[in-house]
C-alpha cells in the first residue's frame, strides 16, 4: 500500500510538472502572437523604421522621386554598368551635382541587413582612394546607394595599370 501511494504521488508530480511546462510554453506563444496582432505595418512604416536605423554622419536620405528624376527613371542611357548586386546609374541631383547611384537588384542576395551594413560602414569610411557615399534611399522595396561621381575612369583601369597602381 505504501509503495502504491509513493508511485502514485511521483507519477502525479511528473504529470503536474509536464502540464505546467506545456501551459507555460503555450502561454508564451499566445503572448508573442497577441503582441503583433493588429499591428500590421504598411510598407512606408517599415521603410521609416529601417531608415531611422541608418543615421550616419553627413549621409542624406534621398527621396525615391528625386532619384528617379536624377536617372530619368533608371534609363538605360544613364546606366554605367552592372554587377552582382545590381546596376549603377549616373544621375544629376536638383542642385546640379553629378552622382553615381547603385541600385540593388530586388532579387539580389544582399538583404536588408547587408544593405544597412554597407551604408553604415561605407558612410564612415573616408580615404582618397575611395568614392564617397553621399546618401541612400530605402523606399518601395528599392535599396539605393548614392555615391559621388568620378568621371571617365573605370577602377579596373587604375588597379590593373602598373604605372597608375604604383602611385
Amino acid at each position: 500500500m505504501v509503495i502504491a501511494t509513493v508511485v502514485a504521488v511521483v507519477v502525479a508530480g511528473i504529470v503536474l510538472v509536464v502540464l505546467c511546462i506545456y501551459f507555460e510554453r503555450r502561454k508564451s506563444r499566445l503572448e508573442y502572437t497577441h503582441e503583433f496582432e493588429g499591428q500590421e505595418k504598411n510598407e512606408d512604416e517599415f521603410e521609416a523604421e529601417a531608415s531611422n536605423d541608418l543615421k550616419v554622419g553627413d549621409l542624406l536620405q534621398f527621396d525615391l522621386e528625386t532619384v528617379i528624376l536624377a536617372t530619368n527613371n533608371f534609363s538605360d542611357a544613364y546606366k554605367l554598368g552592372q554587377g552582382g548586386f545590381g546596376s549603377v546609374y549616373k544621375g544629376m541631383l536638383p542642385d546640379g551635382q553629378n552622382v553615381a547611384i547603385k541600385r540593388l537588384a530586388i532579387n539580389s542576395n544582399q538583404g536588408e541587413t547587408e544593405f544597412k551594413n554597407e551604408v553604415l560602414l561605407t558612410g564612415k569610411l573616408q580615404h582618397r582612394n575611395l568614392v564617397k557615399l553621399l546618401g541612400f534611399c530605402l523606399q518601395r522595396k528599392e535599396r539605393l546607394l548614392i555615391y559621388e561621381f568620378v568621371p571617365n575612369i573605370s577602377l579596373d583601369y587604375i588597379i590593373f595599370d602598373p604605372i597608375k597602381r604604383a602611385n
